[in-house]
């Protein structure tokens, strides 16, 4: 039986396609070899096979294939010496560097992974699939397990590290003397304005339990005179008297209701002339060009009880709606972009 001729002229070829229908294997290879330790175990050196595959525990049957499957993804480089670590796998997957976003991998690994390959039945019973009974009750797991919410508060740091400094860098804090950070997590944006604006003192908001994580990280950057925690329920607690709020990834967390009441709190908590944030992975107003904001959608339809990503117009309208006077829309980094509305 002789193939189809797939470069004909007659049409485009599938090329595209065959690639997104397997992007599953890069993908699920990369968090394996993170979940294994392989960088971890080649931040001190190179490695002959041998030696790599018994620290890592592999079997001789496809260790070899998968090591050469990561040369050749680009996370691995192979030389006389053995394996060694790829320029971006040495900075950004070394436990041991400052810039380590492993806390994302293992996020992908542990939470994310398994309810993506129910995508099909989220579609058809619009019920996320980790089996959320409400909005809080998808946080409530994650906080209640000292692994689940570290692993979650650092993957939100690796996800949030771009955009922390755009952010520090684009808006115009030179006007303002107070933030906070609402939902927190580890700190990243209290973090990034903190080093980069010695003037700004800063809070950071998130449930209890982050409180010790929260306050280490701020620490280990010499920030505790100037940043500090505070814990509470940001539906229901007082929020803090500052001049600009920040919801970073987090206003999509929440359905409709819980966007607007939100955005209302924020609005109502500010000083004449204060200002809201929200940054995400804003989808593009046409819904056409933005890839990653549309799939983040879909990850908060297979990992939340009713959240859901969002347009900047969308976002401005809810603003508008809280009575915030003026709200634009900057671009940050890569997809990601703020919304910013002034009181």
């Amino acid at each position: 039986m002789t193939s189809p001729d797939t470069s004909s002229a007659a049409g485009p070829a599938p090329d595209r396609i065959l690639e997104l229908s397997g992007a599953y294997w890069a993908s699920r290879t990369l968090l394996s070899a993170a979940e294994l330790g392989v960088f971890a175990t080649l931040a001190a050196g190179p490695l002959q096979v041998d030696d790599l595959r018994e620290r890592l525990g592999l079997h001789p049957r496809g260790a070899q294939d998968f090591l050469d499957t990561l040369v050749a993804l680009g996370l691995l480089d192979r030389d006389d010496d053995g394996y060694r670590n790829a320029a971006e796998t040495d900075m950004y997957l070394d436990p041991g560097k400052p810039s380590y976003l492993g806390g994302l991998l293992e996020f992908h690994n542990a939470v994310m992974y398994s309810p993506w390959a129910s995508l099909t039945e989220a579609l058809r019973t619009g019920k996320d699939q980790l089996g959320h009974k409400s909005e809080e009750d998808q946080f409530v797991e994650n906080y209640k397990d000292p692994a689940k919410l570290t692993a979650l508060v650092t993957a939100m740091t690796g996800y949030s590290a771009g955009s922390a400094a755009a952010l520090a860098n684009t808006f115009p804090w030179e006007r303002y003397e107070t933030f906070c950070d609402l939902g927190t997590a580890q700190g990243m944006v209290p973090v990034q304005l903190g080093l980069r604006h010695p003037h700004l003192r800063g809070v950071g908001f998130d449930l209890p339990p982050v409180g010790p994580i929260f306050e280490k990280f701020i620490a280990d950057h010499g920030l505790s005179s100037r940043v500090n925690f505070v814990g509470g329920d940001f539906f229901i607690a007082p929020l803090p008297p500052v001049q600009v709020y920040v919801l970073g990834h987090v206003l999509h967390d929440w359905g409709l209701d819980g966007k607007r009441s939100l955005l209302r709190r924020v609005y109502e908590a500010l000083p004449e002339n204060g200002a809201v944030i929200v940054y995400e992975m804003l989808i593009d107003d046409e819904r056409r060009t933005n890839a990653a904001g549309l799939l983040m959608s879909l990850n908060m339809l297979v990992l939340s009880h009713d959240g859901f990503d969002y347009t900047g117009a969308d976002c401005r309208g809810w603003m508008a709606e809280a009575g915030f006077r003026e709200c634009y829309v900057q671009h940050l980094v890569g997809p990601e972009s703020m919304v910013v509305g002034l009181k």
